[in-house]
């Protein structure tokens, strides 16, 4: 019987392993790094971002900070490179902004523990941010709301904190703590609270996970 050798099959030679090079996945070339888009380059939510017409950029950013100096400076300095030089701008825009400007943005937020009413992204987005006062009770929501006419009467504007993943207990203390400011340094804590929710709304008009 003729030495055929390892049983490959009929009418075929051993069998070659395929090279495919690097882990990719099926039917994918190499995967991007997070925050990038497939070829390394912007994420897409960015790139079309980068080419919105101003008019279309700015509203979009008046939903995240309801400033039009806000709007316009961070719309102004497009095409950003990358989601941390987007950032960085939007950051700056709202720490520049004078005090007026800060009001402007104030007054598109409702109150803590109230729903925010219409279909716009902005009143969607306070909605979402001020999910933890959804299932609080009624001795908890008097008292948001009691404490929300005091510091209105105190510093003339809406007590303004990113609420984000806080509970209505949690807003309310931080609400009794800020009333005993001076309104210098209430001034400074708004900013940066108004900054922290321009940021996050910024993550949810590029589509990314704040």
């Amino acid at each position: 019987m003729p030495n055929t050798g390892p049983d490959t099959g009929p009418g075929t030679g051993p069998r070659a392993e395929p090279d495919t090079g690097p882990d990719t996945g099926p039917g994918t070339g190499p995967r991007a790094r997070p925050g990038t888009g497939p070829d390394g380059g912007a994420p897409a939510g960015l790139a079309d971002f980068n080419a919105l017409g101003a008019a279309e950029a700015e509203a979009g950013l008046l939903a995240c900070c309801a400033s039009p100096v806000f709007a316009r400076a961070v719309a102004a300095g497009r095409p950003y490179r990358d989601l941390a030089g987007l950032t960085a701008a939007a950051g700056a825009a709202v720490r520049g902004l004078d005090w007026p400007q800060v009001l402007r943005a104030l007054a598109a937020h409702p109150r803590i523990g109230e729903r925010a009413a219409g279909t716009g992204r902005g009143s969607a987005w306070s909605r979402r941010e001020q999910s933890g006062t959804a299932g609080a009770g009624r001795e908890v929501l008097d008292a948001l709301a009691e404490g929300n006419r005091r510091y209105e009467e105190r510093f003339g504007h809406v007590y303004l904190v990113c609420a984000t993943g806080l509970s209505a207990a949690e807003l309310l203390e931080r609400l009794r703590g800020r009333l005993a400011r001076d309104e210098e340094t209430e001034r400074r804590t708004v900013r940066a609270e108004l900054e922290k929710i321009t940021l996050l709304r910024l993550a949810g008009l590029l589509g990314e996970e704040p």
